[in-house]
């Protein structure tokens, strides 16, 4: 079976599902800000390791041969849901602009959480390395990505995301 068809849902949620809850969330989504240093370059990377992330699929194909692909597709299928979740909670923020409910108490970035599972799903489902070694690469630049969305959300938000920052972990 093609690997096309473990891309399809992610496309699906991040330009359909997203587009269901408005412009406005469509917006927000693509919003980056400004970067500095060595997060300029993680953008960069980050725009590649993606475009590789939703491209090599299409040349591969998904197996069903050992008890580590169903450990893939139990991965794959949580970073959907909660992939599917965090956009919900995401198009929907607080009054001041912070997304602080749903997922977003347990992570102030459970997007990016969600990715990494899903593209880790992938990499299981199809036994690929390099795969596995683009995903490695594709996390430590949004880590530094993140760092730039948490100097813009302080200068945007002040005390009040600082209080969020102290309640809710990066990650997880």
């Amino acid at each position: 079976m093609n690997a096309i068809l473990l891309i399809l849902p992610i496309i699906l949620l991040r330009y359909g599902f997203m587009a269901f809850f408005g412009k406005k969330s469509m917006e927000r989504a693509n919003f980056f800000p400004p970067t500095l240093g060595k997060e300029q370059t993680a953008y960069y990377i980050y725009q590649f390791t993606t475009l590789f992330l939703l491209i090599f699929p299409f040349f591969k194909q998904i197996h069903f041969e050992t008890p580590v692909d169903l450990i893939g597709i139990i991965i794959y299928i949580i970073g959907a849901f909660l992939y599917m979740l965090s956009i919900i909670h995401f198009s929907k923020p607080e009054a001041q602009g912070i997304n602080t409910k749903g997922l977003y108490r347990y992570s102030r970035n459970p997007m990016y959480v969600a990715f990494f599972l899903y593209f880790l799903g992938c990499a299981i489902l199809i036994h690929s390395v390099l795969y596995s070694v683009v995903l490695g690469v594709f996390q430590v630049s949004v880590h530094y990505l993140i760092l730039s969305e948490e100097r813009w959300c302080l200068k945007e938000f002040g005390e009040q995301y600082e209080n969020y920052m102290k309640k809710v972990r990066r990650y997880v």
